[in-house]
C-alpha cells in the first residue's frame, strides 16, 4: 500500500489574499488611457481576469438594475439606468460607382490602378495573380 507522507503534497496551492490597497493600485493603472490591461495585469503578478473583476466590482456595475426593452425597471437613482438600445440611422444615397480604383504596395513597389465598374472580374482576377 502506498500513502503520501510528503507535507509539500498535501499541501497544494495556496489562494493568495490581495489587499485593497494593491486592488485599488491595480484598478488605478488599469483605468489610464492605453493602457493593456493583460500589461498590468502581468507586471502586478496577478491574472487578467482577475484585474477585469476588480475593475468591474469598482466601478458599482454590480449595483445596477438592468433595464428591459420590454418593460422598465424603476431605479433608486437615474444614473444606473442603462443607455437606451442602438437606434440605425438611415444615410443619404451614395452616387453610382463608374470605376474601381485600387492602389497597391508590396515591398518598394507601388501601383495605382482605375477600372471600370462593368469589368470586376477581371480586376479581381488580375489582382490574384499580381499577389501570388
Amino acid at each position: 500500500m502506498n500513502t503520501i507522507s510528503e507535507p509539500s503534497i498535501l499541501i497544494g496551492r495556496r489562494r493568495r489574499k490581495h489587499s485593497d490597497e494593491f486592488k485599488v493600485q491595480v484598478v488605478a493603472a488599469c483605468s489610464q488611457p492605453g493602457v493593456s490591461i493583460a500589461a498590468v495585469s502581468m507586471a502586478h503578478g496577478v491574472n487578467a481576469n482577475l484585474a477585469r473583476r476588480w475593475i468591474f466590482d469598482a466601478s458599482g456595475a454590480r449595483d445596477r438594475v438592468p433595464v428591459q426593452e420590454d418593460r422598465a425597471v424603476e431605479t433608486a437613482s437615474p444614473k444606473l439606468a442603462l443607455p437606451p438600445p442602438f437606434v440605425p440611422a438611415s444615410l443619404p444615397p451614395s452616387p453610382p460607382l463608374s470605376e474601381i480604383r485600387v492602389e497597391l504596395r508590396r515591398g518598394a513597389m507601388a501601383i495605382s490602378v482605375t477600372w471600370p465598374v462593368g469589368a470586376a472580374s477581371e480586376c479581381a482576377a488580375w489582382m490574384r495573380e499580381l499577389l501570388r
